[in-house]
């Protein structure tokens, strides 16, 4: 509303200031999530990122980055669309990384034309990584006797009840090595010539944001508002773009919980344990 009031008073009436619109993705990649358990995906993110690269007047959209990393085909999606948008809107993308940019969070902040981190953030992890359960023997100590039936010899690898066979673990290493190469080309693609040439680079170390300056992984160290109005004057307005919110907000029925959030939240309760578990075991290897 103050953009299109401030469109209708004359250039002298005007404050000059600029706005900068603001984008916040926080929290572990992977598809689907509820209310109760948000996450970054293209379906969470897209109408908060197109809404930002509609603001005509800023030059640039800026981005802040806070993830450990999760799903890399999300987190591909999600640097697509923005560099998608970036293109068609001709905006540059200015990404600040807070605690964590790691991991497919990385590879979302490489979308930004700079990358700007604190001193103290982490960042890299240019890696792949698959983890899982197995119970074979709490199977055997309880009595459970497992049963699969399949269509397909290699239908049921890896299954957490049956104990590894090596051809199944072969077969996931050769799937990483695929994913990692993308990875890799993409960060490559990105930051070119910034790259330093260090043996440990893409094998999923991971570093301060101050010594991913020095790799080229990181442009600079700074805070997303005082390089704001360093470049574009002390004017500088930050406008936060959240999503859209229903009459009586998204999370509430009409009078309290509605039915849908209640069963969300009995199926989080009942099956969610393990997922939670993993999830914060993302943040935990970053120490965080």
């Amino acid at each position: 509303m103050r953009q299109i009031l401030s469109r209708l008073l004359p250039k002298s009436m005007r404050s000059g200031a600029i706005t900068i619109p603001v984008v916040r993705l926080q929290g572990t990649i992977m598809s689907g999530g509820s209310q109760f358990r948000p996450s970054l995906s293209l379906a969470s993110t897209a109408g908060v990122i197109e809404k930002a690269f509609s603001f005509k007047d800023a030059p640039a959209v800026a981005i802040a980055i806070n993830s450990p990393g999760g799903s890399p085909v999300q987190s591909r999606l999600i640097y697509k669309r923005i560099r998608d948008l970036a293109s068609e809107k001709n905006k540059r993308v200015l990404v600040f990384v807070e605690d964590v940019a790691a991991s497919g969070g990385y590879m979302i902040a490489v979308a930004g034309d700079e990358i700007v981190a604190d001193p103290s953030s982490i960042v890299g992890s240019i890696g792949v990584v698959s983890g899982g359960f197995g119970f074979p023997e709490l199977l055997k100590k309880i009595g459970v006797e497992r049963r699969v039936y399949t269509a397909g010899r290699n239908k049921a690898i890896l299954d957490p009840f049956k104990p590894e066979r090596e051809e199944d673990i072969e077969r996931l290493k050769s799937l990483q090595l695929e994913v990692h190469d993308t990875f890799i080309d993409l960060v490559k693609e990105r930051r070119g010539a910034k790259l330093k040439d260090d043996a440990d680079l893409f094998s999923g170390l991971f570093w301060t944001g101050r010594r991913g300056v020095e790799l080229g992984l990181v442009d600079a160290v700074g805070d997303m508002r005082q390089v704001l109005k360093d470049r574009y004057g002390q004017k500088t307005r930050l406008q936060l773009i959240t999503p859209p919110r229903g009459l009586f907000g998204r999370r509430l029925g009409l009078f309290g919980i509605g039915p849908q959030a209640m069963t969300e939240a009995a199926s989080a309760a009942a099956g969610g344990l393990i997922e939670a578990a993993e999830e914060r075991a993302l943040w935990a290897r970053y120490g965080l």
